[in-house]
């Protein structure tokens, strides 16, 4: 009688072309690179300085919001309240610059960001319900309080505040590269440092790896998920600045469910929604992909009505990715 062994034995040792470390790690870079090349043979303006500048800009606000994303998924925790949080930070922020100026409006509505996704984690962890529905309710909660705050209405900056204020999110370098566009990858820079080389990181990965092991070994789940959710809400903070900064003022309805398309870009970049796993870099290349293909539409003329559905469909790709790298060979 053969077994089953000696059958399989010659395929024991094979592995998977499309299982590879170097695809699976590198393949939404070659996805991007992809997408880049296309639109570059296309058309005769993706190239153009002003076309490269307005795309950095354009990534900008999903970026900062996929960085938060990115280290809440690898803790293993979802925040759906980003975009609420975005709204109420900068609210305040340009209330604040009436009577305290640009700097520390600035700085209040960065502080708004930072305690309420304290508040969302500590919420979360203490009432133990799950993020995904803990921090949807929260963001009625949220933007309701940015709705009372501003009485429905749009506000403004106080007089001669408001060209100090879009100077926030102006040109800063020659070619027209604003200031919201070197902000964003400083963010990124300094979230994939923490993720990589601190004591933090490590922790954020170890809890949504494995959230009892990391308990018996000493980490305190409960305060690293809300550090997780702080950091969150700090780059919600700085998205909500930069919105600000553009139009010159704030309101409640800022940015609806723009935090799904910074889970969505930090899916793409394969980070897992199981938690434990993902990186920051990786992350910004499903930004990339998810801001070329918006550029792509817009400069082929393309019916955007159809671009939901193309991200939606790279959404499914990648958490189906997701799932097959992790079944046995």
């Amino acid at each position: 009688m053969v077994t089953s062994s000696a059958t399989d034995a010659p395929h024991a040792g094979r592995r998977h072309p499309w299982r590879s470390p170097l695809l699976r790690d590198h393949g939404i870079v070659l996805v991007a690179l992809a997408l880049a090349t296309v639109l570059a043979l296309s058309t005769d303006t993706f190239l153009t300085t002003a076309n490269l500048a307005n795309l950095l800009d354009q990534a900008a606000i999903p970026g900062l919001l996929t960085c938060g994303a990115t280290l809440c998924l690898v803790t293993g925790v979802f925040d759906l309240s980003m975009s609420a949080v975005l709204a109420l930070s900068a609210v305040v922020a340009v209330a604040a610059t009436r009577t305290l100026g640009i700097p520390a409006g600035a700085l209040a509505g960065l502080t708004t960001g930072v305690l309420v996704g304290a508040l969302n984690g500590l919420i979360v962890t203490r009432l133990r319900v799950h993020s995904f529905i803990g921090t949807l309710a929260l963001s009625i909660v949220h933007r309701g309080l940015a709705l009372i705050a501003t009485g429905g209405a749009i506000i403004y900056p106080g007089t001669g505040q408001a060209a100090a204020l879009q100077t926030l999110a102006g040109p800063l370098l020659p070619g027209g590269v604003t200031a919201s566009a070197m902000l964003f990858p400083l963010v990124a820079l300094l979230c994939s440092l923490l993720l990589a080389g601190t004591v933090l990181g490590r922790r954020l990965y170890a809890v949504g790896g494995n959230a009892e092991a990391a308990r018996l070994s000493g980490i305190r789940i409960n305060l690293v998920r809300t550090v997780a959710l702080a950091l969150s809400g700090g780059c919600a903070a700085l998205a909500g600045l930069v919105l600000a900064a553009r139009g010159g003022s704030a309101q409640a309805g800022m940015a609806p469910l723009m935090e799904l398309t910074a889970i969505a870009a930090a899916v793409i970049g394969g980070t897992s929604v199981l938690g434990g796993e993902g990186t920051i870099w990786r992350a910004l290349a499903g930004v990339a992909v998810l801001t070329l293909i918006g550029n792509g539409f817009n400069l082929l003329g393309w019916n955007t009505t159809y671009e939901q559905v193309v991200q939606g469909l790279l959404v499914l790709a990648a958490v189906g990715a997701d799932q097959a790298l992790r079944r046995p060979s």
